[in-house]
C-alpha cells in the first residue's frame, strides 16, 4: 500500500504536486476525494419554474452577488448534472433570490414565492419526502436571499443552504450548510503574485461604515500613519482604480464584516495577493473543512480591533512571506469561470456538497 499511496500523490501531476501542500488540512485526502467527486458526483436540477422569472438561470455574472449567478450557470453546463433523478446524490432547488431582488420583490413576497415553489416540488415529486429534504440544496449569495429563505423554516432546517453570509448566530449549521465565497467579478486588475518586496504599507481598508466593527475600525485608526484606513470608499475622482491598486502595495488587507459577517473584500484581498485580516465574529469561512485559513490569513476577534496595529507588527517577516506564498496557492479556489475549470470556486463548492451527500433515502 505504501507504494500505491506514493504513486497517487506523485500523480497530482501536471506540476500540481507542489501546490497541494501547506494551505490544505489534508492534501492527500482532498486530492483523492476530489478525483472521486469528479468521476461520480451527480446533481439533479428540478426543471420547474419559468426561466424568465426567478428560476433556473442567473440574473447576471457580475457584481456583488456574482457567485450565485456563476453557480446557476456552471451547474447547468457541468459534468455533474444528471437528467435522471434516480442517479442523483443531491437535488438542486434552482430559485434565485438575486433575481427577485432585481425585480424589486419585497421580503414578504420573496418568502411566499420560495415557500410556494418548494411546496410545489414536494407535491409533484417523491424526492423531498424520502429524506425530508436532507439531500436538497439551494444557493443564495444575497443577504436578502438569506432573509427571504429564513421565512421558510422547513427549508432552512432540512435542506443544505449554500450561502454567502454564514454567521453562526443566524442559524447557519456548519456540518450541514456550505459557505459560498462572495466574489466580486470580473476583477478590475490581474492577480497579485510573488511581489512581497512591493508591499510597503502595513495594512489597508477603505469602505462604508455600515456595521459596528467598521465604525470602530475607522474611528480608532483613520489618522494612523502606518495603517491606511479610510472611513469612505475611495472616490473615483481621485483616479482610475485607485482602490484596487492599493491592494498591490499592502501587506495585510482588513476585512471587517458589513451588514453581514461576510465581505467580498476577502476574495479581493486573495486575488490581489494581500493577506486578508478577518475581523468578524461567528464567521464560517468558505471551504474551511478543506483549507486551513490560518496558513494564508490572519483571523481575529472583533475586540482585537483596538490592538490591530500591534498584532500585525508582531507578525515576523518570514511568517508574512509564508502567508503570502500560501495565499497565491489558493487564489484559483476563489475565482469563478465559465465554463468552470478544475479547482476553481465552483468545484470547491461542489466538493463541499460532495462531502455532504451521505443521506439515507427511505
Amino acid at each position: 500500500t505504501e507504494t500505491t499511496t506514493k504513486t497517487v500523490v506523485v500523480q497530482a501531476g501536471d506540476g500540481e504536486n507542489d501546490e497541494i501542500s501547506d494551505p490544505y488540512h489534508s492534501p492527500r485526502v482532498f486530492k483523492l476525494n476530489y478525483e472521486e467527486m469528479e468521476q461520480n458526483f451527480k446533481i439533479y436540477i428540478y426543471p420547474d419554474g419559468d426561466p424568465n422569472t426567478f428560476y433556473q438561470t442567473p440574473r447576471k455574472l457580475t457584481g456583488k452577488y456574482a457567485s450565485e449567478g456563476y453557480f446557476f450557470q456552471n451547474i447547468r453546463e457541468s459534468r455533474f448534472r444528471t437528467l435522471d433523478p434516480d442517479q442523483a446524490h443531491l437535488f438542486f432547488i434552482p430559485i434565485s433570490c438575486h433575481k427577485m431582488r432585481g425585480k424589486g420583490t419585497s421580503y414578504e413576497n420573496m418568502t411566499v414565492i420560495v415557500e410556494n415553489y418548494v411546496e410545489s416540488l414536494i407535491a409533484k415529486y417523491p424526492y423531498w419526502n424520502r429524506t425530508l429534504g436532507a439531500d436538497h440544496f439551494f444557493v443564495t449569495c444575497h443577504d436578502v436571499g438569506v432573509r427571504a429563505t429564513e421565512g421558510v423554516p422547513f427549508l432552512i432546517k432540512n435542506a443544505i443552504r449554500v450561502v454567502c453570509s454564514p454567521s453562526y448566530d443566524v442559524g447557519f449549521i456548519p456540518h450541514k450548510d456550505v459557505a459560498l465565497p462572495q466574489v466580486l467579478q470580473p476583477f478590475a486588475l490581474p492577480a497579485g503574485g510573488n511581489d512581497v518586496e512591493n508591499r510597503t504599507t502595513l495594512a489597508f481598508w477603505a469602505g462604508h461604515r455600515n456595521s459596528r466593527i467598521r465604525v470602530i475600525l475607522a474611528r480608532v485608526w483613520e489618522n494612523d500613519t502606518e495603517l491606511d484606513i479610510s472611513n469612505n470608499r475611495i472616490n473615483r475622482a481621485t483616479g482610475h482604480l485607485v482602490y484596487q491598486k492599493r491592494f498591490y502595495g499592502t501587506k495585510f488587507c482588513i476585512c471587517p464584516g458589513g451588514s453581514q459577517v461576510n465581505s467580498a473584500r476577502i476574495a479581493d484581498s486573495i486575488h490581489y495577493g494581500c493577506v486578508p485580516v478577518i475581523l468578524s465574529n461567528y464567521y464560517d469561512l468558505p471551504f474551511n473543512d478543506i483549507l486551513d485559513w490560518h496558513k494564508f490569513s490572519v483571523i481575529l476577534k472583533e475586540q482585537d480591533v483596538y490592538q490591530l496595529k500591534q498584532i500585525l507588527k508582531d507578525i515576523p517577516d518570514n511568517q508574512f512571506v509564508s502567508l503570502h506564498k500560501n495565499l497565491i496557492k489558493v487564489q484559483k479556489h476563489f475565482q469563478w469561470n465559465s465554463p468552470p475549470i478544475k479547482n476553481d470556486a465552483f468545484h470547491m463548492v461542489m466538493y463541499d456538497l460532495w462531502l455532504r451527500r451521505h443521506v439515507i433515502k427511505y
